[in-house]
């Protein structure tokens, strides 16, 4: 588990490309200090398994499925990344719940001041997550935790200070570059419990257990 604070910003070394799958050989220092092999490692927001150390840095594999449907597939020598080790029991818990599981990915529409603040404006490829996107919930961006600020109908937006784009990769995206997008836990998970149990009760596919109107109303949440 992550919490979509970022540690530092690496450096793709050097590529490695087969079809679609991909070795990367990444930059780094802060991250390295206590990482071993087999350590989990949140890459633009993606789970990544470090697979060697070496000379400064890592290599980590990108299986065809992440390739697919994150931005890690236009990653070249040079590009760079975010970084975030896994998050230690007992360590400050500074972002929200990120899993480094990808949901989809968008792109920057427009990038604006407001005072002291930078606003990006991103627009899902996928209008499925907009059930998940939800004014002052969290996000996360390319493995930065953030709050979602307003939402319509094809795009949300994001309100960040200064620091945040200093130490991020934020700092050299543009207007129509791809961003990865990873919605909130925990309404995916509510949302999925709804599903399920509307699907038992429609098939009458053994007995519902799982969370639907009619059970918070037995329990007393009417």
């Amino acid at each position: 588990m992550f919490t979509g604070l970022v540690e530092e910003v690496g450096q793709i070394r050097r590529i490695g490309r087969k079809g679609e799958a991909m070795v990367l050989n990444i930059g780094a220092s802060a991250i390295m200090d206590d990482l071993k092999i087999g350590d989990s490692v949140a890459v633009n927001g993606v789970c990544l398994t470090a697979t060697t150390l070496e000379g400064g840095g890592f290599t980590a594999d990108v299986m065809p499925e992440t390739y697919r449907h994150t931005n890690l597939s236009q990653l070249q020598a040079g590009s760079k990344v975010n970084l975030e080790r896994a998050m230690q029991s007992g360590g400050r818990f500074g972002g929200h719940i990120v899993q480094g599981h990808v949901d989809g990915t968008g792109v920057i529409g427009s990038i604006t001041r407001d005072q002291n603040a930078i606003v990006f404006e991103i627009k899902p490829d996928d209008h499925q997550l907009f059930k998940y996107l939800i004014p002052k919930g969290s996000v996360t961006l390319d493995g930065i935790s953030l709050t979602v600020v307003h939402t319509s109908d094809t795009a949300f937006t994001v309100s960040i200070i200064p620091h945040t784009i200093g130490e991020t990769v934020l700092n050299v995206k543009k207007t129509g570059d791809t961003i990865n997008i990873e919605c909130d836990i925990l309404g995916k998970y509510v949302d999925h419990l709804l599903q399920y149990g509307r699907g038992h009760r429609e098939t009458g596919a053994g007995k519902p257990r799982s969370i639907s109107e009619d059970f918070l109303s037995n329990h007393g949440f009417a």
